[in-house]
């Protein structure tokens, strides 16, 4: 057995606090990820082939055999079964009675340069979050036992888990912090932000925060709240 194990962080929903941790047994020999991105297609009448055009990134998914075995401590109707080890990682799907939803996780590989943590230019700033971990919810857990007691209890099983990335809006904004003049942006109202404050950080000038007041048709300037997205447009 592995002395550095992969593992899965319970965290709680303000995504800071870790509430517990669940180790496997054995590290897994395979992992597969896929990401995709969703575009539509633009019909033309006269043209080849429809323009694409890019609607959204699709949730990255990552999926996992882990594999858990009970029998060095016995086969007979003593033994020790094995879903002590897999419900903990069952119970991951299932709702918690305080956020009505399953909770959020961490998977954690045991080492650095988790996929995804070694991209580079303007893509280079997301890899911390992804040096050795991946946050998610459990999508699905598909449970199979393949050796049992006499009395038939579980001694042996593999679960196959599949995990997809878990990213808030505030998440998603500061990775893509787009930059192209001629879009407008989105920016998240964060504590003690003004409208002259968040001209000076998009413009570089405060003077400029009347365009972001009348894009987003606020009659005082000052009532912004926390949480609160605005527009702020490409100004000439």
């Amino acid at each position: 057995m592995s002395r550095t194990m992969a593992r899965f962080q319970r965290l709680k929903r303000d995504l800071v606090r870790i509430e517990g941790e669940v180790a496997v047994q054995f590290n897994p020999n395979e992992l597969t990820l896929n990401k995709a991105a969703q575009f539509a297609e633009v019909v033309i009448p006269g043209l080849d082939a429809p323009i694409l055009q890019f609607v959204r990134g699709q949730a990255e998914t990552l999926t996992v055999d882990l594999f858990f075995d009970t029998t060095e401590d016995g086969t007979l109707d003593d033994a020790r079964a094995v879903t002590e080890l897999t419900d903990r990682f069952y119970q991951l799907i299932k709702i918690d009675r305080h956020t009505h939803a399953p909770p959020v996780c961490r998977f954690v590989w045991p080492d650095r340069g988790f996929a995804g943590s070694q991209m580079t230019g303007q893509w280079e700033s997301q890899n911390a979050s992804r040096q050795n971990g991946f946050q998610c919810v459990v999508e699905s857990v598909r449970q199979r036992f393949t050796m049992f007691a006499t009395n038939g209890r579980p001694l042996r099983a593999t679960l196959s888990v599949s995990l997809k990335e878990y990213k808030t809006l505030d998440d998603q904004i500061a990775e893509i912090f787009m930059q192209s003049p001629d879009h407008t942006h989105a920016h998240i109202v964060q504590r003690g932000d003004t409208l002259a404050r968040i001209a000076a950080a998009r413009y570089d000038d405060p003077l400029q925060w009347r365009a972001i007041a009348e894009q987003n048709g606020l009659d005082d300037p000052s009532a912004l709240h926390p949480g609160q997205i605005l527009e702020v447009p490409p100004i000439e």
